[in-house]
């Protein structure tokens, strides 16, 4: 049964002629397809059709009228309750039917499209004939379902190739990315892009334009090279078995929907529509009951409950930012923070750390133009938003500051008192340290509670996660503007506790110190590295020690050491390295050797190094299975201690922390969720197995001992 809301979620206006199908959901920000605003629409749709028998309606346009939304989706509650195939299937089918009797309307139909048009949005704007985009920053369009597991079985993989070609809709539909108003006017997406302030006026026109017969003419210009790839059949063939190749490479064909939606295409492309979308329901529903899929929808539910998780307190609006240091970690997130209209004032102690950090911004910019990501006048404009000082000149008008400069304490104390007094009363003051105290830092400051910490990821740009850490006097305003502004730069915050490594770092350092304590057992550099891939992480432990560095994992390491004790104490290989001048990829050397930056194969020269072996052991000399375990199986009794500490809140900080600041397989469901898959009784039975055989360090925290005597799941019931 449909509900008052749904009833009212989308409704029809008449206006000379021209029938307006208007979605808004009241009291929401967004609009939903739910099962019962797509009856409600179809209905509208029948209610059209007699309207056009009568000839009372000669165009359709279908709009919203929510601020900067167009439609975001299906409801991702619905797609989770779904068990079974047939289920899913049915439900493809009829939203399918839903779509295609809006495409078979005896009226020509106008998609206007002002804001995010996502998943069920975009397929709904694929039935219609015509469609205008605004210019709007805000207006993207997207065929997200590959994230969630699934694909768009509302006639997407059917429709999209027929009208933008394939490889620009393998594109889409592969990777979920959305597709800026520019990009969609030129691959064919859309007609027009217009400004948002005459959309509906430029609808309006265009709507009775084809009424008579004289709707605009629809180009879409493709190179002789692309339609000879994608209007010939081997062409088709070679363009898939491309894409395949590419996908088992990235995925290790770990994820079905890539696949799927790769069979789906190739069997559907030669058939006639109806058919086609047949073929698409059926494989609707062999996905949306996969085990995978349930995993990246939690993981999609963990993402959108973090940004909704504001923490208490008044957050201020952060429009300039100073950053203290032009490094790696300094300068990215200048660079990020520039990118998203901020005004940065970028502070190091000589011209050549200022240049290097401007030099960087300014290549990552260009390979943004390059990939048509921006173009030029938008480059410059973000460059221009870094003004470069030596001095503390211009912090006087900053809203907030982030350090981050070297990982020593007494440096850090002292730029951020020289900072503190440079800076506003009430600018609030954030250390990018990646396991140095906070406390102790805001302990040297004449206003702790305006500082907090703000640990962003390397690379900035690209890595999601940013801890938001909570030091023992920081008031509860100033972690709602670190938070704020975290999310302003498009990250996903998560608060947690003051501690040595906080929370990622705690639980990777001893993930990456017990690889060290395998090699010492015999396994291999390759071994390790293999086993720990095949999970699903997207490099094993010692290619990530060297993508850290392993200067920075030694200091690290350090910290941990000390704070936790001998169950934290660094592999004998890892205090090997300490002796050598390898510092992973950015000196050359490492687990791996590095040329102009690339990963060139494993260094056979290391083993001699690490206590003078000779060759490298045999692969198989730890068998894959105890590989996986002892790295994975560590970090989750230290998980277990995290949330008994206080760190994280809960499992989901937990997991969403572990996928987005590590690559932590998101299939999986996250480190806690996959542990609870396999039942805390067995965890812990294999914690004592290792205990027995290495040692003090696999002992089994309390909490697991706790949670298996209670048979229970670090989620609880909420799973």
């Amino acid at each position: 049964m449909m509900s008052i809301d749904e009833q009212d979620a989308v409704r029809l206006d008449l206006d000379d002629g021209i029938a307006w199908i208007v979605f808004d959901r009241p009291d929401a920000k967004v609009n939903l397809l739910t099962e019962g605003v797509l009856s409600r629409f179809d209905d509208l749709l029948a209610d059209i059709e007699r309207h056009a028998a009568a000839r009372t309606v000669a165009a359709v346009v279908v709009r919203s009228a929510k601020d900067g939304t167009f439609i975001a989706g299906a409801d991702v509650a619905a797609i989770r309750a779904v068990k079974d195939a047939a289920t899913g299937a049915r439900l493809a089918a009829e939203g399918q039917a839903v779509f295609t009797r809006l495409e078979r309307l005896p009226t020509p139909t106008i998609a206007a499209i002002d804001g995010a048009c996502m998943g069920g949005g975009t397929e709904l704007v694929l039935a219609c004939d015509y469609r205008i985009a605004t210019d709007s920053e805000r207006t993207m369009i997207a065929l997200p379902e590959v994230r969630l597991g699934i694909l768009p079985g509302f006639g997407g993989t059917t429709r999209l190739p027929r009208l933008v070609g394939l490889q620009d809709a393998l594109d889409m539909i592969l990777t979920g990315n959305n597709v800026r108003p520019s990009k969609a006017r030129r691959i064919g997406l859309v007609d027009e892009v217009v400004s948002a302030a005459i959309l509906t006026r430029r609808a309006a026109e265009v709507a009775r334009l084809f009424a008579v017969g004289e709707g605009p003419e629809r180009r879409r210009r493709r190179g002789l090279g692309k339609r000879l790839l994608e209007d010939t059949a081997p062409g088709r063939r070679l363009l898939l078995r491309e894409a395949r190749k590419r996908l088992l490479n990235e995925t290790g064909g770990r994820y079905p929907a890539p696949l799927k939606i790769l069979d789906t295409i190739r069997r559907t492309l030669p058939l006639p529509v109806e058919r086609a979308l047949q073929v698409e329901a059926r494989a609707l529903g062999e996905l949306i009951a996969t085990p995978e899929s349930k995993n990246l929808i939690h993981v999609f539910g963990l993402m959108e409950r973090a940004k909704k998780r504001a923490p208490a307190g008044d957050a201020r609006e952060v429009e300039r930012i100073a950053v203290l240091g032009a490094g790696v970690m300094g300068g990215g997130i200048a660079h990020l923070a520039a990118s998203e209209d901020v005004e940065v004032r970028l502070k190091d102690i000589d011209n050549r750390g200022l240049a290097a950090g401007l030099r960087a911004a300014r290549e990552r910019l260009d390979r943004s133009r390059e990939r048509r990501h921006i173009d030029r006048r938008e480059a410059d404009a973000i460059m221009n938003r870094i003004s470069p000082t030596l001095t503390y000149d211009g912090f006087g008008s900053v809203d907030l500051v982030v350090e981050a400069v070297v990982e020593n304490m007494a440096v850090k104390k002292a730029v951020l008192r020289e900072a503190e007094q440079a800076a506003p009363d009430d600018a609030v003051l954030c250390s990018n340290t990646s396991t140095l105290s906070i406390t102790e830092m805001q302990l040297a400051l004449d206003r702790p509670p305006r500082f907090c910490g703000l640990h962003f990821f390397n690379p900035v740009h690209r890595m999601p996660l940013v801890e938001v850490i909570r030091g023992r006097e920081t008031a509860d305003d100033t972690l709602a503007t670190a938070f704020a502004f975290a999310l302003k730069l498009g990250k996903i915050p998560v608060v947690v506790g003051d501690g040595a490594g906080f929370l990622v770092n705690r639980l990777l350092g001893p993930y990456l110190n017990e690889a060290g304590w395998l090699l010492e057992d015999g396994a291999s550099i390759e071994g390790v590295d293999t086993a720990l891939r095949d999970f699903g992480m997207p490099m094993g432990p010692f290619r990530l020690l060297d993508e850290v560095g392993l200067d920075v994992a030694r200091h690290a390491a350090g910290v941990l050491h000390e704070a936790f004790g001998e169950r934290m104490a660094p592999s004998p290989v890892l205090v090997a390295l300490a002796d050598t001048e390898r510092l992973g990829r950015k000196g050359g050397r490492g687990f791996y050797l590095y040329e102009d930056g690339q990963e060139k194969g494993i260094d056979g020269d290391l083993y001699a190094d690490l206590g003078g072996r000779g060759d490298a052991p045999d692969s198989d000399a730890v068998p894959k299975v105890e590989i996986q375990d002892r790295c994975l199986l560590m970090m989750v009794n230290e998980a277990a201690r995290v949330l008994a500490d206080g760190i994280a809140h809960d499992a989901a900080d937990v997991d969403l922390a572990m996928i987005t600041g590590t690559g932590f397989p998101p299939f999986r469901g996250g480190l806690l969720r996959w542990a609870d898959s396999l039942g805390i009784d067995a965890v812990l039975g294999r914690l004592e197995i290792l205990a027995a055989v290495h040692g003090e360090r696999f002992r089994p925290a309390e909490p697991v001992r706790s949670i298996a005597a209670e048979d229970g799941t670090f989620y609880g019931s909420d799973r």
